[in-house]
């Protein structure tokens, strides 16, 4: 099964988005429509909020007054705290009951309204966000028949723009029509999605290509992202979780592949989490069970690497032991092409020149053989600590 979270802010188009992945065959997983159905008259979470915001929230026929609720919960983030903390359980629980009753097949569209406030994007492998502009989300909602000022409360009152497109994997841009958002939905869905959704399901890392670009100045979000779902997937597990290679140095040159080093206590421990990474979108790559050798036991060199399943962020997923000179070693290597413009400029030379090479990486390791012992010397001469 493959579970993708969906957001946006009140008035952005997320129901639009939504209902173009239904069409197409996901099984939505509606916050809204839970959070309606856990406060029905005569459920726990009915009575909860009554005792906490008082009697006259509710309708002549014992329902729930929405707009009463919303003038005393919106006033403040103490009461809007306690919205939360009543509704956000009881909707949790009823969500994870829906998916586990749906085939180990399918596409689970998660349509969350505050997936960023409740700290769960991590979880999900893909993250969708719909967005549009402030004043647009605001006429929206007034067509709609909300009170004007009401709308920007209730914009205020959800997270800012920027902390919805942080966690945003993909972000779908709705300032123009809805045919033209149905039309990106559905792209995204059958160009991305599916294919994530076989990946995960078969155990398989996406293919990506083996070409140098410009920097990208969203390597580090992506890179993020990728962290916090291993953080999330792998808890104390983990003893760090670092973003590397080319990619972590500013604007360098470099294949489009995020690398995230993984440092655990042994070879063990990452042989336990390897399913948790594989769940989160990250397959282990069984071939690869080591580093080249540069010093010492080659034993200390091992390590297991998973890869992206999802086609459209490659990375790969280095699990190394703490304290051997691997894992040393790409920490190191990292702080010395950001600290030494000329190394950065030998270095991509000599990864272009291995793209001509038939296998790019063992082209690379007569340059790196002696890169290991400068960037010793470097760290000696500086003071470097990992």
């Amino acid at each position: 099964m493959l579970r993708i979270g969906l957001t946006g802010g009140i008035g952005a188009g997320k129901s639009t988005v939504s209902a173009t992945f239904a069409e197409c065959g996901g099984i939505i997983v509606d916050g809204d429509v839970i959070a309606r159905e856990v406060v029905e008259p005569g459920t726990e979470g009915l009575a909860q909020l009554v005792e906490a915001f008082g009697e006259d929230i509710l309708l002549a026929d014992g329902a729930l007054n929405r707009p009463a609720l919303a003038a005393k919960a919106f006033v403040d983030d103490e009461k809007r705290a306690k919205l939360n903390s009543i509704v956000h359980p009881l909707v949790g629980k009823r969500r994870l009951e829906i998916i586990e009753s749906v085939s180990d097949d399918a596409v689970v569209v998660e349509d969350i309204p505050l997936l960023v406030e409740t700290g769960m994007a991590p979880a999900f492998p893909l993250v969708v966000v719909v967005t549009a502009d402030e004043e647009t989300r605001v006429k929206r909602v007034v067509q709609r028949g909300m009170d004007e000022a009401d709308a920007r409360a209730r914009i205020k009152a959800q997270a800012p723009e920027e902390k919805r497109r942080a966690i945003a994997d993909v972000l779908l841009d709705n300032s123009g029509s809805q045919d033209e958002l149905v039309e990106r939905a559905r792209e995204l869905w059958y160009g991305r999605v599916l294919p994530l959704a076989h990946n995960i399901r078969m155990r398989k890392v996406a293919e990506h290509k083996l070409e140098l670009v410009p920097y990208n100045p969203g390597w580090p979000d992506d890179a993020r992202r990728i962290i916090a779902r291993i953080q999330m997937a792998c808890g104390e597990k983990t003893l760090r979780v670092d973003h590397l290679g080319s990619t972590a140095v500013p604007g360098f040159e470099a294949k489009d592949v995020i690398d995230i080093q993984v440092t655990v206590a042994s070879l063990g421990v990452a042989d336990e989490i390897a399913d948790g990474i594989a769940n989160v979108g990250y397959p282990r790559i069984e071939g690869i069970t080591t580093d080249m050798p540069n010093t010492g036991d080659p034993a200390l060199w091992q390590k297991r690497i998973h890869g992206a399943a999802d086609p459209g962020r490659p990375a790969r997923i280095h699990l190394r032991v703490d304290g051997w000179p691997n894992q040393q070693f790409a920490l190191l290597f990292r702080d010395w092409l950001i600290a030494n413009p000329t190394v950065r400029e030998e270095y991509l030379a000599v990864k272009r020149k291995a793209l001509t090479a038939s296998h790019y990486t063992d082209a690379k390791e007569p340059w790196f053989a002696d890169a290991y012992r400068r960037a010793r010397e470097w760290a000696e001469s500086t003071g470097w600590r990992s």
